[in-house]
């Protein structure tokens, strides 16, 4: 089946009542549009997926890595948006569709599965969950019925169609206010099927169900401790958390020999029980022969990444009798913040020296502490 998606992410989220737009809230490193949107990653039967978004929040979208993926303006309503996200698609060959509201960033892959499956022999499918709370009718500020909750169900998104049926639908709907886009073929004699929902798959309006989101997708914690020393020598350069420093004398490495980077390095991979700097680097392997350390660690921070592990914050002792680090810890916190893609708010540096005790202290080598926390996102 040729099997399209349209993700909705054009609201205006008033009700949130933030200067960010809900769809570009960020948890745990990335959007609520992103992870609904990767919760559909593994979902080989969908061709496309179209994102309909608010003209005034390009700025944010334009700024997110989303591949595959067609980008349309939304409309006033949640109604017109899904018209101009169907429209777009119209020609495309489309035989089935996925609806789905972005404020829901975790509909379980299974559920999305199941509506796929439905739509083989079903107009349309339905994620539908029971009322756990008793139900009332108001009027103004007073109760005035119970309403019996067993026949009651809650719909959720994302709710699967034939393409034809719920184009039609909204075409000829254009006028009548609805809830959810089931609503239009409810009475058109028409098969739903209805699947069951989950709990997992609420929906985030209020800054509530976002604090609550939040400690849901809350990661697990890592530490790693790091050390590195590498001996002074004339005629070679002196980088220090991978920035050039000027200096008579300079560090002696298989690498450029920094201690600072080597260090921060030597904490992330003992975190994640990833071994060591020198089993990953080798120093009997050529083409790390006098390589940039920052190149190393950016290679480790790009590994980590894909394994969902985010650098908290880093905490550094540099250990040396000159150069002094004062005079160096802004561009060194800087430079490090470049490199793994934190706040240099999240990087802590202290200079210490050994009192001119030990080889340290007579100026012939340089070392560093390094304490690294992780946190790993589901």
């Amino acid at each position: 089946m040729s099997l399209y998606l349209i993700l909705l992410a054009a609201g205006k989220s008033k009700r949130l009542k933030s200067n960010t737009p809900k769809p570009y809230q960020s948890i745990n490193n990335k959007t609520l549009l992103e992870h609904s949107f990767n919760s559909f990653k593994n979902i080989k039967e969908i061709k496309k997926i179209v994102i309909v978004y608010n003209k005034k929040h390009k700025k944010y979208l334009d700024n997110l890595p989303l591949k595959n993926t067609i980008k349309v303006i939304g409309g006033k309503t949640r109604q017109e948006s899904t018209l101009i996200g169907l429209k777009r698609i119209e020609k495309m060959n489309c035989k089935k569709v996925l609806i789905h509201d972005s404020a829901r960033p975790s509909p379980p892959e299974k559920l999305v599965r199941n509506i796929i499956f439905a739509l083989k022999k079903n107009h349309a499918a339905v994620p539908l969950i029971k009322v756990a709370d008793a139900t009332k009718r108001i009027k103004g500020n007073k109760i005035f019925k119970n309403i019996e909750r067993n026949t009651l169900r809650l719909a959720q998104t994302p709710q699967g169609f034939d393409f034809k049926n719920i184009y039609k639908m909204h075409l000829l709907s254009r006028k009548i206010l609805i809830d959810d886009d089931v609503s239009l073929l409810i009475s058109k004699n028409k098969k739903i099927a209805i699947i069951p929902g989950s709990s997992k798959n609420f929906k985030i309006t209020n800054k509530e169900d976002l604090d609550l989101y939040k400690k849901i997708k809350a990661g697990k914690f890592f530490s790693g401790i790091g050390f590195d020393v590498h001996r002074l020598a004339p005629k070679r350069k002196l980088y220090l958390g991978g920035v050039y420093i000027k200096s008579k004398l300079g560090t002696l490495g298989h690498s450029d020999g920094d201690p600072v980077l080597h260090a921060i390095i030597d904490a992330i991979l003992g975190a994640i029980q990833m071994g060591d700097i020198g089993e990953k680097f080798s120093d009997k392997n050529k083409k790390f022969k006098n390589i940039r350390s920052t190149i190393l660690l950016e290679n480790v921070i790009e590994e980590i990444k894909s394994q969902n592990f985010y650098i908290k914050n880093i905490d550094l002792n540099i250990i040396t009798q000159t150069p002094k680090i004062q005079k160096y810890k802004k561009k060194i916190i800087k430079s490090i913040s470049t490199i793994c893609k934190i706040s240099d708010k999240t990087i802590n540096i202290k200079g210490k020296t050994t009192e001119k005790l030990g080889v340290i202290g007579k100026e012939k080598a340089i070392a560093c502490e390094a304490l690294v926390s992780l946190v790993k996102y589901d």
